[in-house]
């Protein structure tokens, strides 16, 4: 399963990379609204940063403004999918950008009717909000279920993004069902990494190797005098 990162900001997004952990990311205009910061060179140096899909989310409510605002987006970056939500107008667009060969993400996906819906319109991404489903006492991981099987009956192409992750056992979840990719907050990836007994153990062994005498501990200083030089024969032709 791939991971995203859900953010704008080019620092957490740098950090994550140099992980190894990300393969995208995910932003929306709450999330750029954050980093005070103009939009498109905002967004530009994000896809300049990041070696995978950057989805953003179109601003207007109608299926045109959707479609001219994907078209804008599409030019600036290759990198970059267009973010329509799941609604009529959405759909259009998602439609109408996919005709074009421009990636469309459908956001804001809460059942596995919108999901099949957003498939038969083309969508390259389906990104079902796992965490706001739980939020009312829905069963956000039992969606993503149902979104699984529906797809892989009818062999549809349009890839999971499960969204709103709000802990790492969401992100655990999502991998056993065989979601195509989780989106998540730094900290969220952050705690993916913490495990009580890793710190534990780590801080066992540097006290242990403390407690050794000096000598013991000479290849710190051995290990970068370099290597006797190999002596030639007399005799040898070469």
């Amino acid at each position: 399963m791939k991971l995203f990162l859900d953010s704008a900001n080019l620092t957490e997004i740098r950090e994550a990379m140099s992980w190894g952990a990300i393969d995208g990311v995910t932003t929306n205009p709450s999330l750029v609204a954050k980093e005070h910061r103009d939009f498109f060179p905002l967004l530009k140096e994000i896809c300049d940063v990041v070696n995978g899909p950057v989805s953003m989310e179109t601003t207007c409510r109608d299926c045109s403004g959707m479609v001219e605002e994907g078209r804008v987006f599409s030019k600036l970056h290759p990198h970059i999918v267009v973010k329509c939500p799941l609604t009529k107008d959405g759909l259009k667009a998602t439609r109408q950008l996919s005709a074009e060969r421009i990636r469309v993400n459908v956001t804001l996906c809460f059942s596995p009717s919108q999901a099949l819906l957003a498939a038969k319109a083309g969508a390259y991404f389906v990104s079902p909000f796992v965490g706001r489903l739980d939020d009312v006492s829905s069963d956000g991981m039992g969606v993503i279920r149902n979104i699984k099987t529906i797809y892989a009956n009818y062999g549809f192409k349009t890839q999971i993004l499960v969204a709103s992750v709000r802990h790492p056992l969401h992100v655990v979840e999502a991998a056993r069902i065989g979601a195509d990719i989780a989106t998540m907050p730094f900290t969220v990836l952050e705690a993916l990494v913490k495990h009580p007994l890793t710190d534990a153990g780590l801080d066992r062994f540097l006290k242990d190797w403390e407690q050794l005498p000096p000598e013991a501990k000479q290849w710190k200083s051995t290990a970068s005098k370099p290597p006797n030089p190999v002596s030639v024969s007399a005799t040898s032709t070469g």
